[in-house]
């Protein structure tokens, strides 16, 4: 595949608006390695970024099947060519990879790689991945003259300067997600304090009660058995209180398994937990919804999450039902509940207290919409709409 002028820039400015478009650090990885395979039509595509113990902490590749990456079995180590890139921070275009003194081989299922262009990726002076690529393809008509002087066949010259474009757009795109996961981390910290101090407000003020509750129980079982049953009752309902608050808070602070079971099956199996967990009857449905992008994800279960405790804690609501349904190639999150509902332009006093603050943050993180509607006394609805990838 050969792109003119036009259809070149077209295609370059797809490729970096791609990039742009993900957060997530392993997304923008494989973004770049699908974009400079399919721009100067390789056969193979690799991106690795570095640990600090001589490997990699990932590695994507594009151009190899899942049965084949499994049969190479582990993560290269930084050796040869790759080691050049990374520590001599200098591009790499040979003719063929296998005749050059560096080489160091590959395992037995390693397809063949003969023509070879890696450039390193560089934030400032600091080398943060390596970008590479393999077998240039040749026009079905048969073998193409050398195209460079020194009669170099594979990757041109041009390849090279438009694989350091691409470069240098990977290293914004990279750093860019590697500071959106730091801050995610951050927030992760933040809502796990939160909870960790709800726990023990809620918990503690239980058990504290309940204790109270026994040892007035225990004064009375001798001079008054009728007293002493009822408070007996209050301990048991105390207990079952403190239990549900307990429930609710590990379903909160448990890793969300979005990357096993993706977002439909952890949003059900969170809310079935809540369900049993609190007196109001908590129900989900979920339409028709694909994988979407992992930030997209982490974002609707972190605000359905929120709005679910709002309406769980404060709404005094009999029910609460949860929708996820496909819109384009999008979804759209829908949390409503029948309780005591709120002034939304009370946005100061309500929007902190809520948490509308960090929902509309977290829909805007990921190019979606936050929409909140309620009324005192007419319960709330929460939605949330993102575009898809």
């Amino acid at each position: 595949m050969s792109h003119g002028p036009r259809s070149g820039l077209a295609a370059v400015s797809s490729a970096l608006l791609a990039m742009s478009r993900h957060l997530e650090v392993r997304d923008v990885l494989k973004t770049i390695v699908a974009s400079a395979r399919e721009l100067l039509d390789a056969q193979y595509a690799a991106l690795g970024v570095p640990d600090d113990h001589g490997g990699f902490a990932q590695f994507v590749v594009d151009g190899v099947s899942d049965e084949q990456w499994k049969a190479i079995g582990p993560l290269p180590r930084q050796h040869g060519i790759l080691a050049a890139m990374l520590h001599g921070a200098t591009p790499e275009r040979l003719a063929d990879v296998r005749k050059d003194p560096r080489f160091e081989g590959w395992p037995a299922a390693h397809p063949d790689l003969v023509d070879f262009l890696g450039l390193p990726i560089r934030d400032g002076d600091e080398v943060i991945g390596a970008l590479f690529l393999a077998n240039k393809v040749r026009p079905a008509e048969g073998p193409r003259p050398c195209p460079e002087p020194d009669g170099t066949c594979g990757f041109t010259a041009d390849d090279e300067d438009l694989l350091g474009i691409l470069a240098q757009h990977a290293a914004i795109a990279l750093t860019n997600a590697r500071l959106y996961e730091r801050s995610r981390e951050l927030t992760i910290a933040e809502e796990r304090s939160r909870l960790a101090h709800e726990l023990h407000d809620a918990v503690s003020q239980k058990l504290f009660s309940l204790r109270l509750t026994a040892q007035a129980a225990t004064a009375l079982v001798d001079r008054d058995p009728a007293r002493a049953k009822g408070e007996l009752q209050q301990v048991a309902t105390l207990a079952a209180e403190a239990a549900d608050e307990l429930r609710a808070a590990v379903v909160e602070l448990r890793p969300a398994a979005l990357e096993e079971d993706g977002l439909v099956a952890t949003l059900r199996t969170q809310i079935q937990v809540l369900d049993r967990a609190h007196a109001a009857r908590v129900t989900f449905a979920g339409h028709g919804v694909k994988a979407l992008p992992a930030a997209q994800e982490e974002a609707l279960l972190r605000v359905a999450q929120e709005a679910l405790h709002n309406a769980l804690r404060h709404s005094g609501a009999e029910h609460v039902g949860v929708t996820l349904h496909r819109r384009g190639t999008g979804a759209v999150l829908r949390v409503t509940d029948d309780g005591g509902g709120f002034d939304p332009r009370a946005v100061r006093r309500a929007g902190r207290h809520l948490g509308l603050v960090s929902m509309r943050d977290r829909a805007g993180g990921t190019g979606g919409r936050l929409t909140v509607r309620s009324a005192p006394g007419e319960g709330t609805t929460i939605e949330m709409e993102v575009p898809g990838g």
